[in-house]
């Protein structure tokens, strides 16, 4: 697997999210449950290991509600709220992964559009899906769901990166084949489960961006 891409053959583009078009920070959330439960971070940051509680949430094994109650219990030492945290406290802390999203990435995508079929699949969650389609939103920018010509979320499909088989669904569903298609992902695991099906795919790392990596197509 490498990052170059035959152009020549190239009809679709799969992106990831996070990190890809929209900078994330993984860190920022377990700091703010830490410092809502008055809890060192790196007791919030085992407390959510142990229970596996995003890869149940991003692959559809527990809903929104259960995915509140869980830290709900898990967080119950916090004196300030013995009934638990409201929805709104918990989605925004969730939602602190999420950095300020830059319109440019939003635009080359939108030419890309213009030549390529496009598509969007991400290990996520739906409270992310809908502060991001709200940030798009508020910038006068069409939703996820508008900007790609399909999107596969890992809890609607039930699989998730690097499993080989969210990448043959993705595939399957949209009806692509494997040699035209590139895949641009910020993590290596997933690049590399991705290229032994074939797909054309390119490992985003910073400072580089979608801007840079897809500069000659």
């Amino acid at each position: 697997m490498d990052d170059t891409v035959n152009t020549t053959s190239l009809k679709n583009i799969i992106f990831d999210l996070g990190d890809v078009i929209i900078p994330i920070d993984l860190t920022a959330p377990m700091r703010n449950f830490a410092m809502l439960a008055n809890l060192p971070e790196e007791q919030v940051v085992a407390l959510w290991q142990e229970h596996n509680l995003v890869n149940q949430y991003e692959t559809g094994l527990v809903d929104d509600d259960g995915f509140r109650n869980h830290i709900r219990e898990l967080f119950r030492q916090d004196k300030n709220a013995p009934e638990g945290w409201a929805d709104e406290v918990i989605d925004t802390a969730w939602n602190t992964i999420l950095l300020d999203l830059p319109l440019n990435r939003i635009e080359r995508v939108k030419e890309l559009g213009q030549k390529y079929r496009l598509f969007l699949l991400s290990n996520t969650s739906p409270i992310h899906i809908r502060q991001v389609n709200r940030v798009l939103t508020n910038m006068g920018e069409p939703a996820l769901e508008d900007l790609f010509e399909r999107v596969f979320y890992s809890y609607e499909v039930r699989l998730a990166k690097p499993s080989p088989d969210i990448y043959r669904h993705v595939l399957t569903e949209a009806n692509l084949v494997a040699e035209e298609t590139m895949f641009l992902d910020d993590n290596a695991a997933n690049i590399q489960s991705a290229a032994t099906l074939g797909i054309q795919a390119v490992h985003v790392q910073a400072p580089k961006t979608i801007l840079e990596y897809t500069a000659d197509l």
